[in-house]
């Protein structure tokens, strides 16, 4: 009882509060609530709450919450138990063969980040010491953590202006929540800087006009029509047309620790090397094995499935120069087959002096001679051999080339415009053959461009492909699984129900 009573005096993170003001609140997260402990309010600093909403944006980096539900709940990516290693109750496993709970530790933290980020984004907003270009900020953050509540999610919580604190917050539907998503951007985008050269990571109209591209895209699956209106194609490709993008010469320098300087990254979220690193560190470690360098956590590999359906000759699939070479020893990209010490003449053994071989067979849980070399490992981002703990790289997280794809995709699902030579392009950078210029060229084509960096998911429902039967997961799943469910504590709130079949 004591503990429904002190539920009731939380105030739910990722609230939307129009005219309330709120300020200074000394706050403590609790699965994704805030109580408010503070008997008064004075002004908050505006500028380090907004600091604080930019850097939640890093929690889309590292292995768990929102880019282990995008990309480890698909054909892309599997977290294998490995003997001792990586089991974790299961809960890799779990994501991988779409047999998750309520209380699901990494459904957990996605909303409890989601909704954290836009209640600081709130407090930036209803702050009254905020600048007008911090407040433009901030609604747009807030826009794109709503977006992946919504993606995520399918329902969001709200507190109209003037609600009692201690009453339960509303919910929109998901239908609602895009709804007021998509207004929110087209209310700001004229107002909103254009994007800084050598520098993607401040809010910018680039960014705004790629979010609404993705949101006009996903609305016949955000409205449940399954269906995708002309008119909301046709504003996919208009607001393509309004970015101010352009295709790196080298695929590989958008993931490079000097990638700040690509026009192809719209929105990123910034890091400087010796700095703190915004956990970039975890983007080779997550599946480097012990004894490699950087050293890694031996966790994380692809599909061979996944793998196959890159041509030799695509350099998306690897990268390598002399440099690389002589710090690391070994190419980045996905890495199969024999690893090497730095230098890459020496060759590397697993903690049980066996042949650290990366092989394409691989299985849920991994016993045996295979234990630590199991499975394809994919390293998307290039270490910064200057500090392999706090790297330079920013993490990307929009790209020009998905805005493309996107259009692409838009106009052939009946939206009004021209593709060009988008496809052509995208592929003579990755030295292969242009895809089909069909729905089906335009899917396998997002799995070769924009492997790993968080759309996978997002991607195969759009293009019903996410319940399949695959390699690791030899059954459809139930449709319930195309939304996460509400996190047990979460549903304190009456106004909270339940994704169905949960």
């Amino acid at each position: 009882m004591k503990r429904k009573n002190l539920i009731k005096g939380f105030l739910y993170l990722g609230i939307v509060s129009f005219g309330v003001s709120c300020t200074n609140l000394d706050e403590e997260v609790l699965d994704g609530q805030s109580y408010i402990s503070s008997g008064g309010a004075t002004n908050i600093n505006a500028t380090a709450v907004l600091q604080s909403a930019y850097n939640g944006l890093r929690d889309f980096n590292g292995q768990g919450m929102m880019y282990a539900l995008d990309e480890m709940s698909t054909d892309a990516m599997v977290g294998p138990t490995r003997g001792g290693d990586w089991d974790d109750n299961g809960v890799w496993r779990q994501i991988h063969t779409q047999t998750w709970a309520p209380d699901h530790n990494e459904v957990k933290g996605a909303w409890n980040s989601l909704l954290s980020n836009v209640y600081n984004c709130n407090l930036v907003i209803e702050s009254g010491t905020a600048t007008a270009s911090q407040v433009l900020q901030a609604r747009f953050l807030r826009a794109f953590y709503y977006y992946n509540v919504v993606d995520l999610f399918g329902q969001a919580p709200y507190r109209p202006a003037g609600s009692n604190l201690l009453d339960d917050p509303k919910v929109w539907s998901r239908n609602e929540a895009t709804t007021f998503v998509i207004s929110e951007l087209e209310a700001i985008i004229g107002a909103l800087p254009a994007r800084v050269s050598g520098d993607a990571s401040i809010v910018n109209s680039d960014a705004a006009h790629f979010l609404l591209a993705k949101l006009y895209l996903n609305k016949g699956v955000f409205d449940g029509s399954g269906t995708f209106a002309a008119a909301d194609m046709t504003k996919v490709v208009q607001n393509v047309d309004a970015i101010s993008g352009s295709l790196a010469s080298s695929y590989w320098a958008n993931f490079a620790p000097d990638n700040n300087t690509s026009n192809e990254i719209l929105f990123s979220s910034k890091n400087i090397q010796g700095g703190d690193g915004g956990n970039m560190q975890s983007k080779w470690r997550m599946c480097n094995h012990y004894n490699q360098n950087p050293s890694g956590w031996n966790g994380f590999s692809t599909l061979a499935e996944y793998y196959n359906r890159f041509n030799t000759s695509d350099a998306r699939a690897k990268y390598s120069s002399p440099s690389l070479i002589a710090a690391t020893g070994n190419p980045v990209g996905f890495q199969v087959g024999q690893q090497y010490a730095p230098g890459g003449v020496t060759p590397l053994q697993d903690r049980n002096s066996h042949p650290l071989i990366f092989t394409p067979a691989i299985t849920l849980i991994t016993n045996g001679a295979s234990l630590e070399t199991a499975g394809i490992r994919g390293v998307k981002y290039i270490p910064d051999v200057a500090n392999f703990d706090k790297p330079d790289n920013d993490l990307v997280l929009m790209r020009y080339s998905d805005a493309l794809l996107m259009k692409v995709e838009a106009i052939l699902r009946g939206g009004t415009g021209s593709s060009g030579t988008i496809l052509a392009d995208i592929a003579a950078r990755a030295g292969v053959a242009a895809a089909p210029n069909t729905l089906d060229g335009v899917y396998a084509e997002r799995g070769r461009e924009l492997w790993w960096e968080g759309w996978r998911r997002n991607d195969m429902i759009r293009f019903g492909k996410f319940l399949d039967s695959r390699e690791l997961k030899p059954y459809s799943s139930d449709a319930k699984y195309l939304l996460f469910p509400i996190p047990a504590d979460a549903l304190f709130n009456a106004n909270l129900k339940q994704n169905p079949g949960y």
